[in-house]
């Protein structure tokens, strides 16, 4: 795995410091605040109505295969701060040791993020709450305690920003989010790059709290709909 991830390292780095555009994030009055605000009463809110279903599907990922409800995985935040995201367990309990085996099917333009269609360590009703989105339903605590919001770039893995080159790193400029512009607008089928730049272009031209409010509800309905959703 060394091996890989240091060619893909090599490549990434071919976007020297001095070529890639730097961003500006965009400011909006009291955004921060207000953002803040929506985040912890929003997330407890949502923690509160929906704790009959985070019930169920606790007992039903116990029931159907071995190993946590939940999964706990290091995630990186704002500025490059390490934190731990929270998801309902989709996957069998040694999947990660098991990634290094898969990395050559990868099917995730560029390397950075690993994708399969058909990924094997994924469990029969980790198949359904991925397909649902109902796995990242425990990322609103991570949304309560502050380490996540509801709108803004998806947090990457240690491994995934270790590849990442200084112009793709500015999705670290702010907050990660549990959804976003990239998350409404095509998800798993788009590739890495078109990622990024979908994130830059939040970050720089378009978050403000009414237009996080719309990514919001267009997520609800994306998440009905199940598109792009693996």
């Amino acid at each position: 795995m060394d091996s890989i991830d240091e060619n893909i390292a090599k490549e990434s780095a071919a976007v020297k410091t001095e070529d890639y555009r730097h961003i500006k994030v965009r400011k909006v009055f009291l955004y921060p605040f207000f953002k803040r605000l929506f985040d912890f009463f929003g997330s407890l809110f949502l923690i509160l109505l929906l704790s009959w279903l985070l019930i169920i599907i606790a007992i039903l990922v116990k029931c159907t295969s071995k190993g946590p409800v939940f999964y706990v995985s290091k995630r990186v935040g704002k500025n490059g701060k390490e934190f731990r995201c929270f998801k309902f367990r989709s996957m069998v309990v040694d999947a990660d040791k098991k990634l290094e085996a898969l990395l050559s099917q990868n099917e995730s333009e560029g390397g950075v993020t690993f994708k399969m269609k058909d990924d094997p360590r994924i469990t029969k009703f980790g198949k359904f709450l991925r397909k649902t989105s109902l796995d990242e339903l425990p990322q609103l605590f991570n949304i309560f305690n502050g380490t996540m919001t509801f709108v803004g770039p998806r947090p990457g893995t240690p491994r995934e920003i270790a590849l990442y080159n200084d112009y793709q790193k500015q999705r670290l400029l702010v907050k990660q989010g549990l959804t976003g512009y990239w998350q409404t607008h095509g998800r798993s089928n788009t590739t890495f790059d078109e990622m990024v730049e979908m994130d830059l272009l939040y970050i720089e031209k378009k978050r403000g709290f009414f237009y996080d409010i719309g990514l919001m509800f267009r997520t609800v309905w994306v998440v009905l709909r199940h598109e792009g959703a693996e």
